[in-house]
Formats: C-alpha cells, structure tokens, sequence
C-alpha cells in the first residue's frame, strides 16, 4: 500500500471542492506513449492506487513499464464509532491523492497500443473517477 514515509504535519484540514478547477500540472504524457486521464476529479486512496496498477501489470503479463503519476500524500481522519462530539479530530485512517480534472494517473509502453488501451482500460474500472486513455501525438 502507498503511504508517506514521513509528513510535516500528522493532520491537515479538509481542502476546498477538487472538481471545481481543472488540473495546470501533471495533465500531458511525460513518459510513455499511453496514459489514463482523469474526466472528474475525487479523492484516490493508495488501495485504489494499488489495484488499478496491479490490473495493468496483470494484462501486460509484467512487460513494458508502468509509470504512476500520482501519491497518496494526504492524511485524511476519522473517530471512531459510538463516539460522542467533542474530544478533538480522529486518527489518521488513510492517505489520499486528491485528483482534479485532467490530471493523467498511470503511464504505459513497451506494449503495443491494443495491450496498453485494454491494460488502461481495466484501471480505469479500478478508479472512482472517470477517465480517458490518451495517446502520445
């Protein structure tokens, strides 16, 4: 699983809406010839992060490379059940990549286009965003 090894801060505040603005950084192929961009913009956890790379690696059967663009980097916390109000915010329970329009996740090559759209393809169901499989011009 995708966790930090060491953050600044145990608990950061919740952050503004991610669908209101698209993505400016991380939104054209830097390293293969596929990728697999975000429509929609939400919080990935680094278990999601975790299958959809592992559904790519399946399909390609581990040839080519896979390229991940985005890390679980934010605390996100939660109380426990039963617990009344009060008593000050809950334990960290999960890291989360906060994606936004645009933004490409995974990278793929060394395959040929069928393999790598069907690998991306597959991800995609993984992930509660909905996505797009671009291609490099």
């Amino acid at each position: 699983m995708f966790v930090p090894k060491k953050i600044k801060h145990r608990k950061w505040q919740k952050g503004r809406s991610i669908n209101r603005k698209i993505e400016t950084r991380g939104t054209t192929l830097a390293y293969g010839n596929f990728g697999l961009k975000a429509q929609t913009g939400t919080w990935i956890t680094g278990r999601q992060i975790e299958a959809a790379r592992r559904a790519i690696s399946n399909f390609m059967k581990r040839e080519g490379k896979v390229w991940i663009r985005i890390f679980p980097d934010k605390p996100i916390t939660q109380k426990p059940p039963e617990v009344t109000m009060g008593g000050g915010k809950g334990d960290v329970k999960e890291f989360v990549c906060p994606v936004r329009p645009g933004r490409v996740l995974f990278e793929v090559d060394g395959v040929s286009a069928d393999i790598a759209k069907e690998a991306l393809r597959l991800a995609g169901h993984k992930l509660p965003v909905k996505t797009k499989i671009v291609v490099k011009q």
